[in-house]
């Protein structure tokens, strides 16, 4: 049952009870008297009560969080329009240099949040295309929607809660289980309507690059950015009369940035395309209402450095992607060829031109048991030889206790082992590598199948995450373990055994998807262009 209470005093209140003794969700009726009281989207919700007599423990937990953001709301009470927030991280607004005018820049806002480094990266991966390929004529805003536009904690806060929620695995798995069911996926639609709809509106409207007009297309790179910002397309295009998703005529389009798995969050029927990289989001697309024709497939949009077949505009970007491709073994350059470009990148970066070299990665922040898993690992390659016969590279990003500690470890006389933190050229360090070991990030294992890198991973986030481990076993190119000692051996396997390298090598090749940003990139700029171009047609008759 759901009663709806709608006052107009000062305290005005929307009451929501659900009371179903077999189940979560409330029934169709309960959303037709929920859809029909009146003022929901104007007043404050100041309670969301649940009787539920079979609740699992993990969605106990959602529905405690989840009900104590209205309460927080009463301390901060926005006002009408005025939702924006300082943040210490400044709107990211990239203007792509033009001589063109105003009228002829097309422009785009790509809506994301910083919860993990992909999503981010991906936007990047996203403008950087526009600008290789239509230079001059696209304008990207990237912004972090929650963080400088969410109203109050924990909306404004989600980058901190997943790190939290990352280090605890378990509290993410009960988040992400109870979001996907049918009770979860409507209240987080529900709150999201309630109380972020005024500001994400102002997102979205403002005025992006050298314009003085909002984005001609929104693109969403996040999975909690697809009901809500489509509502208020709607709105914005139809000058207030409705909130329903079909009568927007902006362009919207979703770029899932997950591999093996995604959360159902990702898959709105209402969007113009949405491009997902694998076999299994495709199919997960389908079953989430999707029709064929809005599905395009061509794999994850990756970070410049690892785009083969862009030819650069400068001949040392040349000669860098002549290098990338031949160490691919692409462009006709022969394997004698590939190993001496390999050789040569390992100097420049201060290793040893001639050892086999495994690369260790633990992220952007370093997560995942880098220390053990390091530590294992360079034991079991520095006590097979006494001289050098290998190479380890470790990567801790923003974790300087693992670096410091790892920087500190006396090594066996069989390896050499080169500690860096944060680096911006990831795209070097795996092309200079022969294998790598990692957590599970679907934009790291795409970047290392470009690479041909086999690949050990050592853990995932529940979820999203977990089926990126299928996705690479039954490749060919790569397992998983999270014991540190059986990383060490399966590794130093790995590394003893050419045969077993090349095969794997081969394998990860034939998985990566090199010009997937690219393609992207070219799909979107039709449907932005025609767009465009179909408006400028109408607004001439």
């Amino acid at each position: 049952m759901v009663r709806c209470r709608h006052e107009k005093s000062k305290k005005d209140a929307v009451t929501l009870e659900c009371q179903h003794p077999d189940q979560i969700t409330p029934s169709p009726q309960d959303w037709s008297n929920l859809q029909n009281c009146q003022g929901l989207h104007h007043k404050s919700v100041l309670l969301v009560v649940m009787h539920v007599r079979s609740l699992s423990v993990a969605r106990i937990l959602w529905a405690l969080v989840l009900c104590t953001v209205p309460l927080l709301s009463l301390s901060f009470a926005p006002g009408s329009g005025n939702f924006r927030r300082t943040s210490k991280r400044s709107l990211e607004l990239v203007r792509i240099a033009s001589s063109s005018s105003s009228d002829d820049v097309c422009t785009v806002q790509i809506l994301m949040s910083d919860t993990g480094g992909g999503h981010r990266a991906s936007a990047n991966a996203i403008r950087d295309a526009f600008d290789v390929l239509y230079p001059g004529k696209f304008e990207c805003d990237i912004v972090d929607i929650y963080t400088e536009y969410g109203p109050f904690w924990p909306l404004n806060a989600y980058p901190q809660m997943y790190k939290i929620m990352a280090e605890y695995s378990f509290l993410w798995e009960s988040f992400y289980v109870f979001g996907e069911t049918d009770f979860g996926l409507w209240l987080n639609e529900f709150l999201l309507d309630v109380f972020c709809f005024g500001p994400f509106k102002e997102c979205l409207k403002r005025p992006i690059g050298s314009t003085s007009k909002r984005a001609d297309m929104v693109v969403s790179v996040h999975p909690l950015c697809q009901d809500t910002p489509l509502k208020i397309l709607a709105e914005l295009d139809s000058n207030g009369a409705s909130r329903n998703p079909n009568a927007r005529k902006t362009p919207f389009v979703t770029v899932v940035t997950d591999l093996g798995g995604a959360h159902k969050t990702w898959f709105n029927k209402n969007v113009d395309k949405c491009f997902v990289p694998s076999d299994v989001l495709y199919q997960k697309a389908q079953s989430r209402g999707l029709a064929a024709s809005q599905i395009a497939q061509y794999g994850l949009p990756i970070r410049k450095g690892f785009w083969a077949s862009v030819e650069e505009e400068n001949s040392s970007q040349r000669q860098k992607s002549r290098r990338f491709m031949g160490m691919l073994g692409r462009g006709g350059d022969s394997s004698t060829s590939s190993a001496s470009q390999k050789q040569n990148l390992r100097s420049e970066l201060g290793l040893d031109g001639h050892l086999p070299t495994v690369l260790v990665v633990g992220g952007g922040d370093g997560m995942g048991g880098l220390v053990d898993i390091a530590s294992a690992l360079g034991k079991s390659l520095g006590e097979r030889n006494q001289a050098p016969a290998y190479q380890m590279v470790v990567i801790c990003g923003s974790n300087e206790n693992a670096r410091n500690k790892l920087s500190s470890t006396d090594w066996g006389p069989g390896v050499k082992v080169f500690v860096q933190g944060f680096v911006k050229n990831m795209d070097e360090w795996m092309n200079a590598s022969d294998a790598l070991v990692t957590k599970a990030g679907p934009g790291t294992i795409a970047e290392a199948s470009i690479c041909g890198l086999p690949c050990m991973l050592f853990a995932y986030l529940p979820g999203q995450e977990e089926g990126n481990v299928p996705y690479v076993e039954e490749a060919g190119f790569g397992k998983y373990s999270d014991r540190p000692e059986e990383i060490a051996k399966t590794v130093s396997s790995w590394l003893a055994s050419p045969e077993t390298m090349q095969a794997m090598k081969s394998a990860a090749l034939q998985a990566s998807r090199p010009a997937a940003t690219l393609d992207i990139a070219k799909e979107l700029a039709e449907i932005a262009l025609s767009t465009k171009q179909e408006k400028a047609v109408v607004a001439a008759g």
